[in-house]
């Protein structure tokens, strides 16, 4: 039989009552059940059976049933008539499918019996539960694979990773289908784990990241407890070592060599070096810094954070002729440090650095930044001024080239000999032009890169006592004419172009002409300065108006200078209070204000634009044909208009008021001296003619008449008209136009006795006429 044994005996056995009798309370009521009439229990059956018969999961039956057939058993509920059906005659209940206790574990049924005929409940209906027995057939599966882990480097054995968790959907309260046991397939001997709880835990001491980072584990969880016959699943963990500062910073070298060029400026780049350390981020963070060395003056060293190398720069210019070698001692050393690995340092390590000098081909270098020079003015060409000297630094020591750049020394005052540096002047200096002369001197190597150097050099010039002194200011004196004697009427001072030394003054005196003169005396007031005092009375402009005093003027310079000055004294009328009325002061603002020359060329120009005037008068009154013959001419014909642009000089007849006094043309037509009619029309008749009459009004409006109704007349509302542009003006024509074809054979002689005005127009046209007449 396939039924569970416990299952049968149950079904076979016992009878079950369905109802129950309460407790009557505790007045001594005892309980009892009342008889139930189904014979059933829980039932089993084993899942995944494949056998070739339905599984019989049990039977049921009832008190009531005689087994003459008249009770039919019904099965209703979970499953019933598709998994599980049931025989109504027997009560025999079979699984027509196969279950899975991972789909569903149990099914709750419910049985009933009725008569077969009327289907009325013999009973009433009863539920069950078939449980479906579980089996192992669900391997164990890890859900969250695969894993990954990080575990610091340099880690003590049994030091947790992480921990993998298998399931096993089989039923883990019966029997051993759930119970799991985990194995380490891969991985071994780095890394182990614990069988019933799956952590897994390091198992080889000092682990090195450096040496190997990345680990491959792979983890088995087996269940039925690890024996035979269990069913097994696997899951890959990658496991990675994280880094930490176990590993000091090293030197690949234990010398690094450098050089560097004399000519490098303090900042440039010398060389780089590194000191390699296998760690990783701050851990692998390396400083470095200068110990020592005879060169630690002269250079420095700082860091390169994207390389973290160590560069090294100038700091102070180098010399290959003075030194041209250097020696650095360098340290590396980790910023961070671990204090778990601090007993395996020192984290540091040291290198030495060995910098040549290069030579390099420098410009001449000068021995004194500046020169100062002194030459007195007036000396004469190729007085020595002072020597400039330069030498080569290199170890070549090629000589030196000297010269004077032109745009320090325009005017070429000095000269400088290429070999020695001398410098001399050229010609004589004056110091009251320029005092100072600034140059510059540029030395040049001799086969060199034409690299030069350049040096200042003042030069001043010494004064010489060559200036005579003369007035500070030449101003006119006035005196009046009825002046007291012993008046001081002036003082005068002197200056001097020359530097005045200490103590020296000016020194003056009369000059030995007038030293005995009897108008005028000379007091030296020893301060550089001079009165002038009246001796006599009674002066007259009449007499004499200007007084011409000398006055001799000494410097007391090394050497000496003196000049003669003369201070001119007018005599001028005054009023009783010595105020100046008049004085002869003409010459003297001619003289100050214009020279001969310029008064003469004044005049010249007035008399020359006289003459132009009065020839210009001379052709304007030049008689002119006019227009209309008349027989007598009046004195008014030469009113003249000029509201018009109309004939040139043939307006002088514009309006000529002679024709009012003529009857000619009163009684008919007039003939015209420009345009000729081609028919001759007769007077208009109605028009009566007129005498030699006096009224001016009626004779124009009979002239507006006729000329309103003449067919030949042009339209013009005037009285006469100048439909033409005359003969032409005797200056002929100004224009050019002919002259670009055509030889002009105007002559231009005339412009030559027209002034200096006119002179640029005399040498273009009257020079080239001359030029071709004489030709």
């Amino acid at each position: 039989s396939l039924f569970h044994p416990k299952a049968l005996a149950r079904g076979h056995r016992r009878h079950l009552s369905l109802h129950r009798h309460r407790e009557r309370g505790k007045e001594g009521q005892v309980l009892h059940r009342s008889k139930r009439g189904w014979v059933w229990n829980q039932f089993f059956v084993i899942e995944e059976y494949t056998g070739p018969d339905p599984v019989l999961v049990g039977r049921l039956h009832s008190d009531v049933d005689s087994g003459n057939g008249n009770i039919k058993y019904i099965l209703s509920g979970e499953g019933a008539g598709t998994i599980f059906v049931i025989d109504d005659k027997t009560g025999n209940i079979h699984a027509t499918k196969t279950l899975d206790r991972e789909e569903q574990a149990q099914y709750t049924l419910t049985a009933q019996a009725v008569d077969r005929d009327t289907n009325k409940p013999l009973e009433p209906p009863s539920e069950f539960i078939v449980k479906v027995q579980d089996i192992n057939d669900n391997p164990p599966e890890f859900l969250h694979g695969p894993y990954y882990a990080r575990v610091a480097e340099m880690s003590n054995v049994g030091t947790s990773v992480i921990k993998v968790t298998a399931t096993d959907a089989d039923d883990p309260t019966y029997g051993n289908s759930a119970r799991l046991v985990y194995s380490i397939l891969q991985g071994q001997p780095y890394f182990s784990v614990e069988p019933q709880t799956g952590i897994i835990r390091t198992a080889l001491p000092n682990m090195d990241r450096e040496a190997r980072q990345e680990y491959d584990v792979l983890i088995q969880a087996k269940d039925m407890g690890g024996h035979m016959g269990g069913l097994s699943g696997t899951t890959q963990v990658k496991i990675t070592l994280t880094d930490v500062n176990d590993n000091p910073p090293k030197f690949a070298q234990g010398v690094y060599a450098m050089a560097v060029s004399e000519d490098k400026v303090p900042g440039e780049e010398v060389g780089r070096l590194k000191a390699r350390d296998p760690d990783q981020a701050e851990n692998g963070l390396v400083d470095y810094r200068i110990l020592e060395g005879d060169g630690m003056n002269l250079f420095e060293i700082t860091k390169d954070s994207e390389t973290q190398e160590a560069v090294i720069k100038l700091k102070k210019t180098v010399d290959f002729e003075t030194k041209r070698s250097y020696t650095l001692k360098v340290e590396a050393s980790n910023t961070h440090i671990d204090s778990r690995f601090a007993a395996w340092g020192p984290y540091k390590d040291t290198t030495i650095v060995k910098i040549s000098v290069e030579d390099a081909d420098e410009p001449p270098t000068f021995m004194a930044p500046g020169y100062n020079f002194e030459v007195e003015e007036n000396a004469p060409a190729g007085t020595l001024v002072g020597r400039v000297h330069a030498k080569d630094t290199d170890i070549m020591n090629n000589p030196i080239r000297y010269m004077i750049p032109r745009y320090t020394d325009l005017e070429e005052f000095f000269t400088i000999n290429t070999e020695d540096g001398i410098i001399k002047t050229t010609r004589p200096l004056d110091r009251e032009a320029q005092a100072w002369h600034n140059i510059s001197v540029s030395a040049t190597e001799i086969g060199g890169h034409h690299q030069d150097a350049k040096v200042r050099v003042n030069i001043k010039v010494k004064d010489v006592n060559d200036n005579a002194p003369e007035f500070a200011a030449q101003n006119e004196v006035l005196v009046c004419e009825n002046v007291s004697p012993g008046k001081l009427i002036e003082t005068v001072s002197a200056t001097d172009k020359d530097e005045m030394a200490h103590r020296q003054h000016f020194h003056f005196s009369l000059a030995p002409e007038v030293a005995n003169n009897h108008s005028f005396s000379l007091k030296d007031n020893r301060d550089s300065t001079a009165s002038i005092f009246v001796i006599r009375k009674g002066f007259s402009r009449m007499t004499q108006d200007v007084y011409h005093l000398p006055i001799e003027i000494n410097d007391n310079g090394v050497p000496p200078m003196s000049s003669t000055n003369t201070l001119i004294i007018r005599v001028c009328s005054c009023d009783s209070k010595d105020t100046i009325l008049s004085c002869n002061v003409e010459p003297f603002i001619l003289s100050a204000g214009l020279s001969t020359g310029a008064l003469i060329a004044i005049l010249a120009c007035i008399v020359i634009l006289l003459a132009i005037v009065v020839l210009f008068v001379a052709l304007r009154r030049q008689k002119k044909e006019p227009l209309i013959v008349f027989e007598e001419e009046d004195i008014r014909e030469n009113i003249i208009t000029y509201d018009d642009e109309g004939g040139g000089e043939e307006d002088t007849e514009a309006f000529d008021i002679a024709t009012l006094q003529n009857p000619d043309g009163a009684n008919g037509f007039l003939p015209r001296k420009d345009i000729k009619p081609e028919l001759q029309y007769p007077m208009c008749p109605g028009l009566r003619p007129i005498g030699n009459s006096v009224d001016v009004d009626d004779f124009i409006k009979t002239r507006i008449s006729d000329a309103d109704n003449d067919p030949t007349a042009p339209p013009y509302d005037s009285i006469q008209i100048y439909g033409y542009e005359g003969r032409g003006s005797i200056a002929g024509s100004l224009s050019s136009l002919e002259s670009v074809t055509t030889d002009s054979d105007l002559d231009y002689d005339y412009l030559q006795s027209w002034g200096p005005r006119f002179k640029k127009l005399a040498d273009l046209y009257g020079t080239k006429d001359s030029a071709d007449d004489n030709s």
